[in-house]
């Protein structure tokens, strides 16, 4: 599924466009180019389940309360441009959600290994130290 290509129906989805702040000078004052891409996740059949499920859950701020995920861009003063870059924007969510982690190399396994066995040598020393240090104090006391 990983170099499966996704294709993202227009007709699906939400498009708005708005007064943009981006590029363009006054132009920007008078032309609505900022798109606002949105769609209802759960109901987006054109992306498997399990995609959907993880897209709900590492995406939740730009998720809005009807649960439709939302997208805007503004870097151009183009309306296609921008609606283009949207559309890249939902294609990678999608694709970086549906990226396995890589596995940990046997030398990874042996590094984090050496790390703990360190990490604990050390709290055992200080522990070591500490506790001879109170049995110290209570003799002087006593």
């Amino acid at each position: 599924m990983q170099d499966e290509l996704i294709n993202i129906p227009v007709d699906r989805l939400t498009v708005t466009y708005s007064r943009s702040s981006g590029p363009g000078g006054q132009h920007v004052n008078k032309v609505n180019t900022k798109a606002e891409v949105r769609f209802h996740v759960q109901t987006a059949d054109w992306i498997p389940e399990e995609v959907r499920n993880k897209i709900l859950i590492k995406n939740k701020n730009r998720i809005n309360k009807a649960g439709e995920l939302l997208v805007t861009s503004e870097v151009s003063r183009s309306q296609r441009r921008n609606l283009e870059d949207c559309l890249q924007k939902i294609s990678d969510i999608i694709s970086k959600v549906n990226q396995k982690p890589h596995e940990p190399t046997a030398e990874d396994v042996a590094l984090r290994q050496a790390r703990l066995e360190h990490r604990n040598q050390e709290r055992l020393k200080q522990k070591k130290m500490h506790s001879t240090l109170k049995q110290s104090r209570r003799v002087d006391f006593d």
